[in-house]
């Protein structure tokens, strides 16, 4: 059984930094993309960022600039680093990733951290 469990939300000003990290375990053979989504209260699910195991990354507009992603495949993990947080940025991020299991490949998410900017 594949988890994905996500730390480092909290709550920070407009201008602060957090960094959330997401750390993949279970029956993994191998991980391809991994990345965050966000999600405000009456919207829908955004991505934000995603890096593929070869260290390419790509960004949503609003957040390029601001936010790094970055890999470490000996520990299947990632971490999102914020800086210059708006107030804008708050939600709830999720981490996923493309995990291939001996029989399956699919897409698997965490249960979500909660980031809140206050102006």
């Amino acid at each position: 059984q594949v988890r994905l469990v996500e730390s480092g939300g909290g709550l920070v000003q407009a201008g602060g930094s957090l960094r959330l990290s997401c750390a993949a375990s279970g029956s993994i053979f191998s991980i391809h993309n991994m990345g965050w989504y966000r999600q405000a209260p009456g919207k829908q699910r955004d991505l934000v960022a995603v890096i593929t195991n070869g260290g390419g990354a790509n960004y949503a507009d609003s957040v390029k600039d601001r936010f790094t992603i970055s890999r470490d495949n000996a520990k299947n993990t990632i971490l999102l680093q914020m800086n210059s947080l708006k107030p804008e940025d708050t939600a709830l991020y999720y981490c996923y990733a493309v995990i291939e299991s001996r029989t399956v490949t699919r897409n698997y998410w965490g249960q979500g951290t909660q980031v809140t900017v206050s102006s």
